[in-house]
């Protein structure tokens, strides 16, 4: 017997340490200091010479216009300024073909008003949100949208290369759509994403860059400071992330 009671002492002896020492070992666990998750950045292209000049042609409606935002605030002119920054040595003109409201139709109407010449280095086309806000059959987006972009390779000396679409921004994640419900809410995010699904799978076939900022307007809520003072649009603080986001692909276009 007496053998057996030492081994069970010895037994629960080594059972107590082991339990301490698990229990420290989680105690400094928890007592370890955050670890900040830094997202991946994007290299910086290299910035090598350009033409002299450059000639900037932005077609939209009021994603492009800038509304709400003072007119260098719009994602067009900061681009603008940006590249005048990198390259100081070139003049840059740019021209803004857009307003507030316009549909696809309204869009190309403005464009076959007007004695454009096809001599643009740079073509950024951002159209299709008032198609939807208004209702319009989406057969009607599918019609118009790739005559807008052959419209703007035109403009663009013919060169797909020298185009840009960036994606419509999605406006349930602002204030102007709180009052929504849940349903209509799902229902506008997913016609949005429809249209933007189209737009790149055209885009694709026309080997045109597609580039979305959809997801910077999906912080609206969240982050106020990207949403402008009418509770709708974008902010000069979004449109920088625009730039952000298409600055490198546009330097190869204009180094290309």
């Amino acid at each position: 017997m007496k053998p057996n009671i030492k081994q069970i002492v010895i037994l629960f002896v080594s059972l107590f340490f082991i339990s301490c020492s698990s229990e420290e070992m989680i105690s400094q666990s928890t007592n370890l200091p955050e670890q900040q998750i830094v997202p991946p950045t994007t290299p910086d292209v290299p910035t090598t010479p350009i033409a002299k000049t450059i000639n900037y042609l932005a077609l939209g409606d009021s994603y492009t216009i800038g509304q709400s935002v003072c007119e260098t605030c719009r994602y067009p002119e900061q681009l603008k300024t940006r590249l005048t920054t990198i390259y100081p040595e070139t003049s840059f003109s740019l021209k803004v073909i857009a307003r507030t409201g316009w549909t696809t139709r309204d869009l190309m109407s403005s464009i076959n008003s007007q004695s454009l010449e096809q001599n643009y280095d740079l073509v950024t086309l951002l159209i299709g949100v008032n198609n939807q806000y208004q209702h319009q059959d989406f057969s009607v987006y599918k019609k118009e949208f790739p005559e807008l972009l052959n419209k703007a390779i035109a403009l663009a000396k013919g060169n797909n290369k020298n185009v840009i679409v960036l994606s419509i921004p999605d406006y349930v994640y602002t204030p102007f759509a709180k009052g929504y419900d849940e349903t209509m809410k799902a229902k506008i995010s997913a016609e949005i994403e429809e249209y933007n699904r189209f737009a790149e799978n055209f885009c694709n076939t026309k080997e045109v860059q597609f580039i979305s900022i959809t997801s910077i307007t999906q912080q609206g809520l969240i982050n106020p400071s990207l949403v402008a003072s009418d509770g709708l649009h974008p902010s000069e603080t979004a449109y920088k992330l625009f730039v952000d986001k298409i600055l490198n692909p546009v330097k190869l276009i204009l180094q290309d």
